[in-house]
Formats: structure tokens, sequence, C-alpha cells
């Protein structure tokens, strides 16, 4: 009974709850995505979206490749992209990062999309461990550890991690959720002395959750309403209140500027995978 005290004590010493979460986080999340066969979500049509602007297209098939199974392998286009964007969203940044990353490590003419859950894999693991270390703080008590697993249970559910294996633009929005909350409740708390990395934080993702969809626009009001409250957090001094008053203005302005560039776009896949062909 004593040895088992004080291996809990040595793990409260050494391992935090945010540590713990982010741990199993990585593993549960990895063996979804990385391990065969692979997981991920089929694509319902709108796939292009994210794959048009960024040099991607699909391989022909006689398979189906909508509805039915996740496809792992698509083709880079070898020279100049005509499409124009088909429709603003910050899905593209992570995107753009796993094109090149697959250029690099595997090939010129070909995508894996695992390149893309890797990108949202490793932005997904720090988001857990800034809202696990916002809600449990500096204790290490058994709660604090149960909060941590709730973590992990609600937001690394394969219903949420399957999205990173697809061009759906639902792995941004979770993610920058994730930095979001976890921002502003270490912000509330005020257990940092330098908090212009957490302000940073906190209206960046606020950004890249507005711009994710363009049926986000209009939660810029609500973030900007919501980032009033941060001018009333204790000791801010006159250039972090400057520095607020930009964030305020940047989401309004994501919010306005995604709204501003929607498109109708009536585009048909299968016309769009036959263009893609004709560049081979």
């Amino acid at each position: 009974m004593v040895s088992i005290k004080n291996s809990w004590r040595v793990f409260q010493k050494h391992i935090s709850p945010a540590a713990v979460a982010t741990a199993l986080a990585a593993i549960i999340c990895a063996v979804i995505l990385f391990i065969p066969p692979i997981n991920g979500y089929a694509d319902n049509g709108d796939f292009y979206r994210a794959m048009l602007s960024n040099g991607i297209y699909r391989l022909p098939t006689k398979d189906n490749q909508y509805i039915g199974y996740v496809v792992t392998k698509f083709g880079i286009l070898k020279y100049f992209n005509e499409n124009n964007v088909a429709v603003f969203s910050s899905q593209a940044l992570f995107v753009k990062v796993a094109v090149i990353l697959n250029k690099l490590f595997y090939s010129h003419r070909y995508f894996d999309i695992r390149f893309l859950g890797i990108v949202y894999y490793v932005a997904f693991l720090p988001g857990i461990y800034l809202l696990t270390k916002a809600l449990t703080g500096t204790w290490r008590r058994i709660r604090s550890y149960v909060i941590a697993i709730l973590v992990v249970l609600i937001f690394a559910d394969a219903s949420f991690i399957l999205y990173f294996n697809s061009f759906f633009a639902e792995p941004g929005m979770l993610i920058s959720f994730l930095y979001v909350v976890g921002s502003l409740i270490l912000l509330a708390r005020g257990d940092y002395s330098k908090r212009w990395k957490l302000l940073l934080t906190y209206f960046i993702s606020v950004v890249v959750l507005i711009t994710s969809k363009q049926q986000n626009a209009p939660l810029a009001l609500s973030f900007g309403v919501m980032s009033v409250g941060l001018f009333f957090l204790p000791g801010l001094k006159k250039a972090k209140k400057l520095a607020v008053m930009g964030g305020v203005v940047a989401t309004l302005g994501a919010g306005v500027l995604t709204y501003s560039l929607m498109v109708d776009c009536k585009i048909n896949p299968n016309a769009v995978r036959t263009k893609k062909i004709s560049f081979l």
C-alpha cells in the first residue's frame, strides 16, 4: 500500500495532467490515422473546395471515389494550376503545408492524405495540452487527472479525428477551438505573467476558426463582443490594451472578409476531375 502511494506521488511530481492528456491523445490519434488500415472520411462532393486551388486532383480509377471509402492517394499537378480559389478558407494553410511535406518526404507527383493528417495531428496535440492545462491549472490531484482523461475521451474521439484524413474543414475548426478556449481560460486565470503570448494565440485562433468555413462568418460578432471582456483583465497595460483592440478589429475584419468572399460554388466535381486529368 505504501509503495502504491509513493509511486502515485512520484507520478504526480513528474507527470502533469496536461502531459497525460497529450500522451493519450497522441497514441489514440496515431493509431486511428496512421496504422493500416488507414481510416478517414470519404468525399461527399466537397473535397474540391480544398483540392482545386492547391493543385491536387483525383487519380483516374474505375472505383467510386465518392461516399464510399476513404481515398488515400491523389495526384499533384505538375504544371501551372489555372484554378482559382473555390472558397476562401484558412484550411488552405494546412493543405499547403501538407503538400510541401509530401513533396519533401514522399513524392512530387502523388499526394498521400496522411501528410494532411500529420499536419493536423501536430497542431492538435498542443491544443489538447493547452486546454487541459487551462482546466486543471497547477493542481495535480486525482480529479485533475480525471479531467485530463475526459478531455481525451471528448476531443480525441474517432468521430472528430477521422476528419484529419480528409479535405473537410472541420479539423481546423476543432483545433482552433481548442486553442481559443484554452488560451481564454488561462487569461482569465492569470497564471502567466507574459500574457501577450496567450493574447496572440487567442486572436490568431479566433481568426482561423472564423475563416475556416463561410458559415462561421457570423461568429465574428460573438467573438468580437466576447473579446471586449479582455480589456478588463487586471493589470493590463496600455500596450496590451492596444493589442486587444487590434485583435478585436482583426476578428471583426475576418468575419466581414469571409462573408464578402462568399461565392455560390456550383461546380460539378466530375467535370473538375476530367479537366484535371487532361493536364497529365
